[in-house]
């Protein structure tokens, strides 16, 4: 049942209204941050098994071989972020025949990019590594980690689409077990393959194939349980409906763009930091862990706050749009305070259980700063990046994010040359700024245009 329609009824001055709001962005969020924050303790468990092995190359592997997996199922992350916002909006509505097509629509795209993906892997594979850089040995490393992780590739992108749906529906704690579930089984694999097989980085890969194949047939059989039953038979042309498929698109193309300037900003950053040294390099993948980390926990918040705005536009419901973004903002920025003071007081101690490589922890530690800091700067887009999305106003959310990608490039290129490895610091934390603040200039606009006067399919 939606939770939303009891909103419009309520007597405008009602002071009750706050504290109801509170009580409903918690109870979204607080699954979705601990769903979210089973990814990158997933990241630190590969991180700390690479870490313990006889060279920092094999951290180093580790690191590009996920780079190219940011880039190869991030950068579809669409997958799940336009659908959640599709979702929403049918979930607002009340809408199940939209519930049930978006998903079939969007898992049909996924097994499609999936299918690509596979027959292309060993010339993509082999660009990302020599992109990116890093010694010939770190090279060879992540050649291993990624032919041995891709074969997975539709089945990741259709968890995908799964999470996007139920985050989308609400069914936050539904997302949680299936989360979990992936995570516990990537986590039992790559213990399994590294240290009773002996598989090595191979195994690290192979481990997170298993768990997204293991994943998609529990997330499969979760949805069957769940379908509305009585619909009528599912048609091949409302399926195939070219306005629907149209506005998908279009979506989809747009969060696309989005993701790989995200995507290209921390790539650039690894390549900067490569070229200082394997050292640095393996230094900052393991600090990239504690930004994962953070992203993660906050973008809980905002990923309650696609679900709520969704909704809201869906109900055609202005006052609950305001309450979503004002409360999921206030509690995003209460996170963020938690995150930087983690990281200040427990930093060092964090680094030395990752890696037992010296030369790494040294380089780490006189970083961190940077990751304390990190929380506050860059809550403000994450959470605004929910808000958009549940809006589906994506051309806003691809142009906020061209424009703070040339600002991250004129600020590694101005910072990084004279101040090494803390300028290249110094740009990412001016990008992350720059994302909030683009996206905050549009928010009055967009809030202006909720209601019964919002245009058709932008809503």
């Amino acid at each position: 049942m939606n939770d939303h329609a009891d909103d419009s009824a309520a007597p405008a001055a009602a002071p009750a209204v706050p504290t109801r709001w509170h009580r409903r962005v918690l109870t979204l969020a607080f699954p979705i941050v601990l769903a979210n924050l089973t990814q990158p303790i997933l990241g630190a468990v590969d991180t700390a098994v690479a870490g313990h092995l006889d060279s920092a190359s094999y951290l180093g592997g580790v690191a590009l071989g996920g780079l190219f997996f940011n880039f190869v199922f991030w950068g579809f992350g669409f997958l799940r972020m336009g659908t959640t916002g599709l979702v929403a909006q049918s979930f607002g509505a009340n809408d199940q025949a939209g519930l049930r097509m978006n998903i079939v629509r969007a898992l049909l795209l996924a097994f499609v990019i999936g299918a690509v993906i596979l027959t292309l892997q060993t010339p993509l594979i082999e660009f990302a590594v020599r992109a990116i850089g890093g010694s010939s040995e770190v090279q060879q490393h992540a050649r291993a980690y990624c032919h041995a992780r891709i074969w997975a590739a539709p089945l990741a992108l259709g968890n995908y689409v799964v999470l996007g749906w139920l985050l989308g529906t609400q069914r936050v704690r539904v997302a949680l077990a299936t989360q979990v579930f992936i995570n516990t089984a990537n986590i039992v694999a790559v213990l399994l393959y590294v240290y009773a097989f002996g598989w090595g980085v191979a195994g690290i890969g192979a481990a997170t194939a298993t768990a997204d194949a293991l994943g998609f047939v529990f997330g499969a059989v979760l949805l069957w349980q769940m379908r509305v039953r009585g619909l009528p038979s599912l048609e091949r042309a409302a399926l195939f409906d070219r306005v629907a498929l149209r506005r998908m698109v279009t979506i989809n193309r747009d969060i696309f763009v989005r993701t790989l300037c995200l995507l290209g900003a921390f790539g650039w950053f690894a390549h900067l930091g490569a070229k200082q040294g394997d050292a640095t390099l393996a230094a900052n993948a393991l600090l990239l862990n504690f930004q994962t980390f953070m992203g993660y926990g906050l973008d809980g918040f905002a990923h309650a706050a696609e679900a709520l705005v969704g909704a809201a536009i869906g109900a055609r419901n202005r006052e609950a749009f305001r309450q979503a973004v004002k409360v999921t903002l206030l509690w995003s920025a209460l996170g963020a305070l938690v995150f930087t003071l983690i990281y200040w007081m427990a930093g060092a101690w964090i680094v030395e259980r990752l890696t037992d490589q010296t030369v790494v922890r040294e380089a780490a530690e006189a970083f961190l700063p940077w990751t304390a800091l990190s929380p506050i700067v860059s809550v403000w887009g994450f959470l605004l990046d929910g808000v958009f999305i549940g809006a589906t106003r994506t051309r806003e959310l691809m142009t906020s994010m061209i424009v703070s990608l040339g600002v991250f490039f004129a600020a590694s290129w101005a910072l990084a040359g004279t101040h090494g490895n803390h300028g290249l610091w110094a740009a990412l934390m001016i990008f992350m700024a720059a994302r909030g603040v683009t996206l905050a200039r549009l928010l009055p606009g967009l809030a202006r245009e909720v209601g019964p006067s919002v245009l058709p399919g932008r809503a």
